[in-house]
């Protein structure tokens, strides 16, 4: 969880303020793809699982088939839950948990939503709990009706943990607003890593790795957590890409590269032979490894070792 400290102290302090009461408390994190949000939650339970005071029960849920009834979350819940004497009817209980033989009959939509908050209330129990919700942007649009009513309701001794991607969806919009607005909610948003945090991944598999390489793969990822660690998981076994170490000579045919020279014209500049002045390129391409001389070009300015040109 490299960078992400400062999200899991505010979630183990929610959970804290859980923990011994009867109230609830919510955290919605939020971020792009592969920014870690489901990360985030996973190692958030196994730190609460470790407090003094550890959940009962975890209920998670997710996107599912939306049929034949609404509300995703509470299905895949009760899928995975077999909780016995559930205060809500057998045909309803059914519908809720999406069985394949249902009864066609349907609950008015306020009803069948009273019912839903109270057969979560019966899962939970007396607490405490964690209800995790992965992924609201992507549920039906019921499920966040649902979430919401859990979110305010009185005496419900959890914690409700919302993970979501920046929703385009009005429904989704709406249902993060109002989790947000809740008093005390806990608001996260997880963007992408440093070049600091990505030198702090790479040297878990390369203790040695250079600065430029780090330079390098923070840009060419975008600092994405997901990304970098994919490029770790696949070349670990491979050497990091060594360092640019140039020479002073290098540095100035770098320059005169940047400042589009032939050899030629370099060559004249610096007061050395054509034939050195292609060895020097020849040594340039491959410790900056790039494989042209526009690309050492580029190189050489997004190192600062050149001005680009007008």
């Amino acid at each position: 969880m490299v960078g992400r400290d400062t999200e899991l102290t505010e979630l183990v302090e929610a959970w804290s303020q859980v923990a011994g009461t009867s109230e609830s408390r919510v955290a919605v994190i939020t971020g792009g793809p592969g920014t870690g949000k489901t990360l985030l939650v996973a190692t958030a339970l196994r730190q609460l699982a470790r407090q003094a005071t550890s959940p009962n029960i975890v209920l998670t849920g997710a996107a599912r088939v939306h049929s034949p009834a609404p509300y995703d979350w509470l299905a895949a819940v009760l899928s995975a839950h077999d909780a016995p004497d559930l205060p809500a009817p057998a045909d309803a209980l059914a519908w809720l948990a999406q069985h394949p033989d249902a009864p066609r009959e349907r609950y008015p939509p306020d009803a069948l939503l009273r019912m839903a908050v109270r057969v979560v209330r019966g899962l939970v129990d007396e607490g405490p709990a964690v209800l995790v919700v992965e992924d609201l942007h992507a549920l039906d649009p019921a499920s966040p009706n649902l979430i919401g009513e859990l979110a305010t309701a009185p005496r419900l001794p959890a914690l409700l943990l919302v993970t979501a991607r920046q929703p385009a969806d009005e429904v989704a919009v709406r249902a993060l607003t109002r989790l947000c607005g809740v008093p005390g909610a806990v608001r996260l948003h997880l963007g992408a890593l440093t070049a600091t945090e990505v030198g702090e991944v790479l040297r878990r598999a390369w203790p040695e790795v250079s600065a430029d390489a780090i330079l390098a793969v923070a840009e060419r990822t975008r600092g994405n957590p997901y990304l970098v660690k994919e490029l770790v998981a696949t070349t670990h076994h491979e050497k990091p890409p060594p360092p640019a170490d140039l020479t002073a000579r290098e540095v100035e045919v770098l320059g005169c590269l940047a400042d589009g020279m032939s050899n030629k014209q370099v060559a004249r500049s610096l007061g050395i032979s054509i034939r050195t002045v292609a060895v020097h390129v020849s040594n340039l391409l491959r410790k900056t490894r790039t494989s042209s001389r526009t690309e050492a070009a580029l190189w050489a300015v997004r190192h600062q070792l050149a001005r680009p040109r007008p």
